[in-house]
């Protein structure tokens, strides 16, 4: 790297959208898990808010694919961030990018969005709760106040399956040893696989574990990831204990992808699993076609499109990719996207259709 390429009038600040970034850096954080690290080909300042993602934009034997990822590093490493994947049997795009993604491979990202920050819900006391792989938005989070010097007391802890599958294990260890603010806690599942040696806390996270770790967990902001089983049993168990609900805050990349969940409710809505109220019922037209369809408040446009058998495109399902771009011709929408879509296709009369709920009646061209 020469003193050219860190040249601050060539230098650019990241902001949400499509860019291209290449691969430079490949590690083996344990033995299903791989840490990728991007930079673009000229500077970027890659600035985030700390727990947010980034979708991939990928092609697998032939086919487009969106997936989304937890920036794992920090935005004070600023020339290049990096996400964490865990290798997941049978998963198509993990097993994707574990077997072919290298140094020097170059491929689009979008982003970053997402409400699950530390930015947004500052607080002098934490508590962060993680479960396999979910320690990636955290891990953002801890190496964001350690090199910021924040004033922050954080209690940090993570359930692993085996010590052999603790992300990030020496790091976070050297992080906590230096800053007695910072406490880490580690439960392993189970420790009697291939005579791993373990001293800590073991089985499930339970009530009287937290307890002893953090003792005033209730008075704590808490952020929290993981697989779905296991955020459902910690908001149960604060729930339980009188925990605000406001002060505690979530992800997850481990449920069922968006886009499947509207694939099913569009096809539980086409077989007429519900007999829709016709009093509330919103009429969706799409004048190319010709055709139009009556739906509920709150149901999208690419659901209404589906109901008429129509295929608009679309890839990530959550208004960041904008492969589902159409023209809405007269009517009014509701669309929360994450910058799948400019404020000058806005004016001109674009929407997408994944995230567009009608306010009222609205014709599409399509």
């Amino acid at each position: 790297m020469t003193m050219n390429f860190l040249n601050p009038v060539t230098t650019q600040t990241w902001t949400n959208g499509r860019h291209l970034v290449r691969c430079v850096k490949v590690i083996q954080e344990t033995w299903d898990v791989r840490t990728f690290c991007f930079m673009a080909e000229q500077p970027v300042l890659y600035f985030f808010k700390p727990g947010q993602f980034v979708t991939l934009e990928l092609e697998i034997d032939g086919e487009p694919i969106m997936r989304s990822y937890t920036i794992s590093s920090s935005p004070s490493v600023p020339y290049s961030f990096s996400i964490t994947v865990k290798r997941v049997p049978g998963g198509k795009v993990s097993n994707w990018l574990h077997d072919n993604l290298k140094s020097g491979d170059e491929l689009a990202v979008h982003g970053p969005v997402g409400n699950f920050n530390a930015i947004d819900y500052p607080a002098e006391k934490i508590l962060m709760l993680s479960g396999g792989v979910g320690i990636t938005p955290l891990m953002s989070m801890v190496r964001w106040y350690f090199d910021t010097n924040a004033a922050v007391d954080i209690e940090f802890v993570h359930s692993a399956r085996t010590p052999r599958d603790i992300i990030y294990h020496r790091e976070l260890e050297h992080i906590f040893s230096r800053i007695p603010e910072f406490k880490l806690h580690i439960v392993c599942e189970r420790s009697d696989e291939m005579g791993d040696a373990w001293a800590g806390f073991r089985g499930y996270l339970s009530q009287q574990m937290l307890e002893l770790m953090a003792p005033d967990y209730l008075e704590r902001e808490i952020f929290c990831c993981g697989p779905t089983p296991y955020m459902n049993a910690v908001k149960h168990l604060l729930k339980d204990n009188g925990f605000d609900m406001s002060r505690y805050h979530e992800e997850s990349f481990g449920a069922t992808p968006v886009e499947v969940k509207e694939e099913a409710l569009e096809l539980a809505e086409i077989a007429g699993a519900e007999e829709p109220d016709l009093a509330e019922a919103l009429v969706v037209e799409f004048s190319a076609s010709g055709k139009s369809v009556r739906i509920q408040p709150g149901e999208t446009v690419h659901a209404a499109a589906a109901k008429l058998g129509l295929h608009i495109p679309k890839a990530c399902g959550m208004g960041i990719c904008g492969t589902c771009r159409v023209p809405l011709a007269s009517g009014q929408v509701d669309m929360e996207h994450n910058g799948g879509i400019t404020d000058e296709d806005v004016e001109e009369g674009y929407i997408l259709s994944c995230c567009s709920k009608p306010l009222g009646n609205v014709v599409v061209e399509f």
